[in-house]
């Protein structure tokens, strides 16, 4: 049998809820992205608790709440002590993720599910991989191999490969195949035939116009309602596809000598600028080599102002505005109160860029037609006064004086314990503390209460002088390097490293000022909410900035790729099925899309073994240079070796002739070239190259067709027999290897 690969979503499969699953090789268990969503119900997360012990590895592909929102939860709550896995912008942007929704959360509510220390502690785990780096897993994991590769949608975004025994399973969900302002393409497209393939039908029913058309229309809706003396207020993430929209704007506004103001606004929007400056090398090729040639860094912004307050918001001049804020659900943060003031005036704007997450407000708002009014409530944490506060602080005492009494018991039980284990039983000059305690309760703090030591009967021994307190020698142990000492006594402990470090801090120090402030601020405060309802006046847009590849393009993808079995998960129901039932017909006859905690077995039909390769047989074999690899023929009999593996032996019989075999690509205009340089004419006509007055070239096989036989094209050469048509046939023998 193959490489035994399981697959059991623990969340996000017939629905848009987020990513979750548990995707197990030969008995090794990754847990591939770990989501919440903005309402960060505990419910979703009951299967992941079930699971959460026997994680061995968490892969994360994405820096948003849908794949990587439930890790400091899980960690701290569920059990969760992998290592985790993601590439550098992932962990950076997503760590600024997790810091903005705690933040947002605990501004309007009580937010008690993880704390900032919880954020920094689930973070400080993630080992980061670049692109296509190939990390070699040990100890359980032994053998198999993981590696990001480039998936679009998000910075950093990944599709991950994993490979054991030569079967890839890769997992590929909310990739984008186009090239956009500050993200290249994924790279999907490159493997052809893996064992299993885990992707998404979130878009399989969407199609989208070509980018040229969004973004004119995009830019056509804000700058009508800025003509109008309107504000526009984008919902946006915290650190995704926010930087998309960021050079939209800030390109076009260059452009044209707009003056119109952006703000954008989250709690980290200084951090998250500051981290994507030095993100360049994982963008697109235009942004590289503009700063390798000009220096000039995309993300220096000279026409979006970034803020980390509402009150900085409300401190800016009067008049038409552009404010991108998060969250993108409108269930907290900035965007939400914002909406709240604005979604009055028929002259203002908002305009949604990607669809809003299941039963939240921006969700609603997008439905056909909007609602004309909506009920939403507002919260805000204010200072407490007066007799609050007296009661507050009172209780505070109370609790500190508490445990500084506990803290007293405990250290004094802990000196008793310490004491007695010390003191020999059998010395006579031992007095019990517990003892003279009791009499000194009884007779009071005088001094006569101290005075007969020794009790009546008491014989000293021969060898003492006189009474005396006890006295310990403390002998240390010595080797030839000096005194041989306990280096746990010299560790910092982490809550000595708590009360040094601030709370929340980020991991290099890099935060925002305000944003830290609000951190570290400890006044007194509770939450006090009120419902009212808003008056939609506004007009609401949608246009689709997700970044992810439509239905057209999936199915094309997923045709090209032609997986061995493919998996569906996160998507609606309606959308699920439509691509499955594509899929049956026109990608490969195992297409499975389980359910919540539904395991699936997806190991593979092939037969894989491990062999040795003896030393008798490679003496014999001669190798040929082929790029950066060796090749060679090789005939042989499987025979077994003495500790019973598996082992390649030379033949016991003369080997059979076998035909040549031409190793290699070539791409015609590379061989026109090529001949043109031997003094030969040649010239492409209705896709072939004629060569000379009779012999022609041309390739056929469908480069795209199903069953991986993109890479196994046919070179055809037509015309008669000749000194012209040897001739170029040798030339074109000489492109490959002969084997």
């Amino acid at each position: 049998m193959g490489t035994s690969v399981q697959v059991k979503p623990l969340c996000g499969v017939y629905n848009e809820n987020p990513l979750s699953y548990l995707v197990s090789v030969d008995g090794f268990n990754f847990l591939i992205d770990c989501g919440w969503n903005d309402h960060f119900d505990p419910a979703l997360l009951l299967p992941l608790s079930r699971v959460a012990a026997s994680v061995d590895a968490v892969l994360l592909s994405h820096p948003d709440t849908l794949h990587l929102g439930a890790l400091p939860y899980a960690m701290k709550q569920l059990g969760l002590s992998a290592t985790v896995y993601a590439t550098e912008p992932v962990f950076r942007l997503g760590l600024l993720t997790m810091y903005d929704h705690y933040l947002s959360r605990k501004q309007v509510s009580d937010f008690d599910l993880f704390t900032l220390d919880d954020i920094d502690s689930a973070f400080q785990n993630v080992t980061r991989l670049t692109y296509s780096q190939n990390h070699h897993m040990s100890g359980k994991g032994e053998g198999i191999v993981i590696a990001p590769h480039v998936a679009g949608h998000l910075l950093g975004g990944t599709v991950w490969k994993i490979t054991k025994d030569g079967e890839d399973v890769i997992y590929a969900v909310d990739f984008n195949h186009r090239k956009e302002r500050h993200l290249n393409g994924t790279v999907l497209e490159s493997f052809v035939r893996p064992a299993v393939l885990i992707t998404d039908a979130y878009n399989a029913l969407n199609n989208q116009p070509s980018r040229r058309q969004r973004d004119q229309e995009f830019l056509d809706a804000i700058l009508k309602t800025l003509r109008a003396d309107g504000n526009v207020l984008l919902p946006v993430d915290t650190a995704g596809r926010i930087l998309e929209l960021i050079l939209i704007l800030e390109q076009y506004w260059a452009q044209h000598h707009l003056t119109y103001p952006i703000y954008f606004l989250t709690y980290v929007s200084s951090s998250t600028i500051d981290y994507v400056k030095s993100f360049l090398e994982w963008m697109s090729d235009s942004i590289a080599k503009s700063f390798e040639h000009t220096r000039d860094n995309a993300f220096l912004l000279k026409h979006v102002t970034l803020l980390i307050s509402k009150s900085e918001l409300e401190n800016v001049p009067e008049g038409p505005k552009i404010v991108l804020a998060s969250m993108a659900s409108l269930e907290a943060g900035f965007s939400h109160d914002i909406f709240v003031e604005w979604a009055s005036d028929v002259k203002n704007c908002v305009l949604f860029t990607e669809r809003g997450q299941f039963a939240t407000l921006a969700r609603m708002l997008q439905s056909d037609p909007p609602p004309k009014a909506v009920k939403v409530t507002m919260s805000k944490r204010v200072p407490l006064v007066g007799d609050e506060l007296a009661a507050y602080e009172e209780e505070q005492n109370r609790k500190k004086q508490e445990e500084a009494l506990k803290a007293t018991l405990i250290k004094e039980e802990e000196s008793k314990a310490v004491l007695g284990a010390e003191l020999p039983t059998g010395d006579p000059m031992v007095i019990d503390s517990t003892i003279t305690r009791a009499s000194s309760d009884v007779a009071g703090l005088h001094g006569d209460a101290y005075r007969d030591i020794l009790i009546d009967g008491f014989v000293p021994p021969a060898s003492s002088v006189a009474p005396m307190f006890p006295f310990y020698d403390n002998f240390s142990e010595w080797d030839d390097f000096g005194e041989v000492i306990n280096p746990d006594d010299y560790v910092i402990k982490e809550e000595d490293m708590d009360q040094s470090m601030p709370a929340g801090g980020d991991l290099d120090g890099k935060f925002d000022e305000a944003s830290a402030s609000l951190m570290l601020d400890t006044t007194p405060s509770k939450v006090v909410s009120s419902e009212l309802t808003v008056q939609v006046k506004s007009s609401l847009s949608y246009m689709d900035f997700e970044g992810r590849s439509d239905g057209r393009s999936i199915k094309s993808i997923l045709a090209h790729v032609a997986p061995l079995k493919l998996v569906l998960v996160h998507g609606s129901a309606e959308a699920t099925e439509h691509l499955k039932q594509h899929c049956l017909k026109h990608v490969c006859p195992h297409v499975y899309a389980p359910k919540i905690e539904e395991t699936i077995d997806v190991t593979s039909d092939l037969c894989a073994y491990k062999v040795q390769l003896s030393e008798k047989l490679m003496s014999n074999v001669l190798f040929k240079k082929l790029g950066d690899y060796e090749i060679a023929w090789v005939d042989s009999e499987v025979g077994k070796t003495e500790n019973g593996m598996l082992s390649l032996l030379p033949l016991s019989t003369p080997a059979p002739p076998h035909k040549s075999v031409l190793v290699g690509d070539i791409k015609m205009a590379d061989f026109k070239q090529f001949l043109a340089g031997k003094g030969i004419q040649v010239e492409f006509s209705g896709g072939a190259l004629r060569c000379g007055e009779y012999v022609t070239l041309r390739k056929v096989g469908d480069a795209s067709q199903k069953g991986g036989a993109a890479a196994i094209q046919q070179i055809v050469i037509e015309g008669p027999l000749s000194e012209e048509y040897y001739m170029i046939r040798e030339y074109l023998y000489s492109q490959f290897y002969s084997v």
